[in-house]
């Protein structure tokens, strides 16, 4: 039989064994299951049905959603038609033997041998340094996905932590391996999510459907049966002692690649969840070294998925340092920021790009910090629109009876936080966990269903801020903060800070850098094509 385009030994077919057994708990339609895992077989033993098998198991997989809503065949019946055809276009086979180029294997030319000769110069320097009994420096992986703000800003909180704290003693690299390495439709993730939160239903739909544990493995299993050979390259060419996954996608595979160069035990590998209170189920692998969980009600979920205890930390979600170590008294900022001196502030967030009822709030809020009787602002506003320009222009356009500060997208967002009172957001858990940082009450106005409902029980039930999507209800509340009920105000600023894990990122990285500690001396890790993909390259 011919070996094809995927692996077919025997160490590799292991992970898909269990697959083979359908849960106890579905329905009876053996054809229909049958079916569903005869593709994935397909696919391991023939590249001429590989295609084919991939459009069928899409096609075929069953899920919760498709058996109490037959009209979802509707929507599997275009995909799968779709995906057939993407897949035999984009065959992985030109794609891997770029791979292979840019970190030193096959096609011999001036590029590869500058990447043997970078990589052997490199290896060479460091075995000099431990033969004199220096320590190597160690090379950090942090795997993302720019599937939203909160993973890139939670790997880029923990590269800072790392140089603040250890300095050269690691070398970070922080990157979306699968965009980079792989092809469609890991390579594409990030468009495929902004799509989906658009329509939300199908956002949640996609998310609660792929939340059984049977069901998110078997689809992570067959994308690895197709692009493990990629994400096995792209870990060559960084050689990682530790690897740390800020993603819920980025942790199967990689452990899958190390389980089969042998290297579970040499290479750390830990996750940080970047999800506050209610999480998709890929966060949880039990062969990670350590995962991070950012409050006690993700850590319970991690128990009841299989974790050990010796495996969880409660630090909290990882936050940029600047916010950790600030130390500007509001008076200056609002010097800095020349905002006004005296009024209370409001902050009103629309996220890196600018969405939620950012308008129609902003307008509301003119009206509501206006004194009509003694005809003067009771407070001030700055509006964080993000990437979204036409919206920034418009709202500067405005005649405003209140101070007003319109800005794009931000990076110095601590001191706009500091120089506020309280902030107007979507449920984003990154924002959340900045805004306690620095003790602001929030209201909250919408959220991304699945990853994002949890944050709003968690800030409400805790006295922290409340919830309302009415941009009218959010002006009286703010215009109520600043007037009448100044003591509710600062009541739930008290209960933000008490919530607040400032440390949590330089938590995180002394627990990384002591779990590294007790290995000992990291020698070089020899990582190199395995056997059970060397018929992949040609």
């Amino acid at each position: 039989m011919p070996s094809g385009i995927i692996p077919s030994s025997t160490k590799y077919r292991s992970i898909f064994n269990h697959l083979n057994k359908p849960p106890s708990h579905f329905p009876p339609t053996p054809p229909l299951h049958s079916l569903c895992f005869l593709s994935l077989k397909l696919s391991l033993s023939s590249e001429r049905n590989q295609f084919s098998s991939w459009a069928l198991f899409f096609f075929l997989t069953p899920c919760p959603w498709i058996l109490d809503f037959p009209l979802c065949l509707h929507f599997r019946i275009p995909i799968s038609i779709y995906l057939y055809i993407k897949m035999k276009v984009a065959t992985p086979r030109d794609s891997i033997n770029r791979v292979f180029e840019r970190v030193g294997f096959g096609g011999g030319g001036t590029t590869t041998t500058q990447k043997r000769c970078k990589y052997a110069i490199e290896d060479e320097e460091n075995m000099e340094l431990e033969q004199i009994g220096a320590e190597r420096t160690k090379n950090v992986l942090i795997l993302m996905s720019d599937t939203g703000g909160g993973h890139r800003a939670s790997a880029e909180a923990i590269r800072d932590a790392f140089q603040i704290e250890y300095g050269d003693e690691y070398r970070i690299f922080v990157k979306d391996v699968w965009k980079e390495y792989t092809g469609w439709p890991l390579n594409d993730m990030e468009g495929q999510y902004k799509f989906m939160v658009k329509h939300v239903q199908l956002w949640k739909v996609a998310f609660h459907g792929t939340s059984p544990r049977w069901i998110h493995s078997a689809y992570l299993a067959a994308i690895a049966a197709f692009y493990a050979k990629e994400v096995e390259a792209g870990l060559m060419e960084y050689k990682p002692d530790i690897i740390i996954s800020v993603h819920p996608l980025m942790q199967h595979i990689p452990l899958w690649v190390l389980k089969w160069q042998g290297l579970q035990k040499k290479v750390i590998f830990v996750t940080v969840i970047t999800d506050l209170n209610t999480c998709h189920r890929t966060w949880f692998h039990p062969n990670v070294n350590r995962l991070y969980c950012p409050s006690e009600e993700v850590a319970k979920r991690a128990l009841l998925d299989g974790l050990e205890e010796s495996q969880i930390r409660v630090f909290g979600l990882p936050i940029r340092p600047t916010f950790c170590r600030a130390i500007i008294s509001k008076d200056d900022l609002r010097v800095e920021l020349e905002m006004d001196a005296e009024l209370p502030a409001v902050l009103l967030m629309g996220g890196g790009e600018g969405m939620g009822p950012v308008k129609k709030t902003a307008k509301a809020l003119g009206e509501f910090l206006f004194d009509k009787e003694l005809e003067k602002p009771i407070g001030q506003l700055v509006i964080i629109c993000g990437r979204n320009a036409e919206l920034a222009a418009t709202l500067q356009s405005l005649d405003w009876k209140i101070p007003v500060k319109v800005r794009g997208f931000e990076k110095q967002m601590q001191k706009w936080m500091g120089a506020c009172d309280c902030i107007i957001t979507k449920a984003g858990p990154g924002t959340i966990a900045e805004a306690l940082i620095r003790g602001l009450p929030i209201i909250l106005n919408d959220y991304i269903p699945g990853q994002e409902k949890g944050n709003v029980p968690y800030v409400v039930d805790n006295g922290a801020g409340v919830f309302t999507r009415s941009p009218k209800e959010t002006a009286r509340i703010v215009a109520e903060w600043f007037s009448t009920k100044t003591e509710e105000r600062m009541r739930m600023s008290e209960n933000a800070l008490k919530l607040a894990q400032p440390d949590a990122v330089f938590d995180i990285v002394k627990d990384i850098h002591e779990l590294a500690c007790q290995r000992g001396p990291l020698s070089n890790i020899p990582y190199m094509l395995t056997s059970s993909f060397s018929s992949l390259i040609y």
